[in-house]
């Protein structure tokens, strides 16, 4: 129980953090760290939705990235052609997001392991491509939204500190989703899985058709963080996608502490913190994160909330 509650505190005083964080940049001035914290918090929405498969369903996807591509080309593509209403942009970002994760989802859910991971990485690459070659829309150089979404004057995306909130409120609603899907019927029948397949078929539940319905709930969150990335950086392209980017979420979610609520979120401040403050000291930053994170998952099990609640052990 005691070492409960030091994961506790640390995770209320990450959430304080980050609700009082536009006060501090009013006061301080500092108009960076409310940028730099918008774009944690819609990477940290996207390691969310994969925790949720990875870290409650077992389902090791290399390919999630794809999702913020979908979700982030809807509101582009949609605003190149006129259409900059938020209420028509964010729902077809989220129902391509849920087609891609049906059809992806639906072949990639016959194999297992490996051929798992290879598949859902094979097709985000493929995503990328086409992406690449859409000429249209920029190609290999992405596209530029001039206008963000319009929500008729119910907020305005043009202004950071509105700006962040919903992105905060979005990340904050994606997280009670998925303490309330891990905890109904549905997400026990999930979490089973992970744990014992054969004996959940056996059972008489149907794995597969849960599985894929936690597939699509899962890429229908990250399109979510794609269509605020599209928002918050005026600019998508295919390099979103890229596989690197969804090891990026992976490395937020296995650092965080997978199959935790607030894992992937203490994760995602913790890479993208380091990042930024590496990168500030050396441009060899990488030599230096990847044996640091390596340190962090060989000795940390279970991830910063893992090393957490062991804290006052022995």
């Amino acid at each position: 129980m005691k070492a409960l509650t030091v994961s506790k505190a640390v995770t209320a005083l990450m959430l304080a953090g980050l609700v009082l964080l536009p006060l501090y940049s009013q006061l301080s001035g500092n108009i960076f760290i409310l940028t730099l914290f918008t774009r944690i918090v819609i990477l940290a929405l996207a390691a969310a939705s994969l925790n949720l498969i990875m870290g409650f369903g077992g389902m090791m996807s290399f390919g999630h990235a794809a999702y913020l591509g979908i979700g982030g080309y809807a509101v582009g593509m949609l605003a190149q052609e006129g259409v900059g209403s938020g209420f028509i942009q964010f729902p077809v970002a989220l129902a391509a997001s849920a087609l891609y994760g049906l059809v992806i989802g639906a072949l990639s859910l016959r194999t297992r392991g490996v051929y798992f991971i290879m598949i859902t990485l094979a097709f985000a690459q493929m995503a990328y491509y086409v992406a690449s070659g859409l000429a249209r829309y920029g190609g290999d150089d992405g596209l530029t939204v001039y206008k963000r979404s319009d929500f008729s004057g119910l907020i305005n995306l043009s202004n950071r500190t509105q700006f962040y909130y919903l992105c905060l409120g979005c990340l904050f609603a994606v997280i009670f989703l998925i303490w309330r899907i891990v905890n109904s019927r549905f997400g026990l029948v999930v979490q089973g899985l992970r744990s014992n397949e054969q004996r959940m078929q056996a059972i008489g539940f149907p794995a597969k058709r849960y599985q894929l319905v936690c597939f699509v709930i899962s890429g229908m969150m990250c399109g979510l963080a794609g269509a605020l990335l599209a928002n918050n950086t005026d600019f998508i392209s295919p390099a979103v996608m890229y596989w690197t980017r969804s090891g990026d979420l992976m490395v937020m979610v296995i650092l965080g502490g997978m199959g935790t609520l607030f894992g992937p979120v203490i994760g995602a401040v913790v890479y993208l913190l380091l990042e930024e403050f590496l990168s500030q000291l050396t441009e060899y930053w990488a030599l230096i994160m990847g044996p640091l994170l390596l340190l962090i998952v060989l000795f940390g099990r279970g991830g910063i909330m893992g090393l957490l609640g062991r804290l006052n052990r022995g």
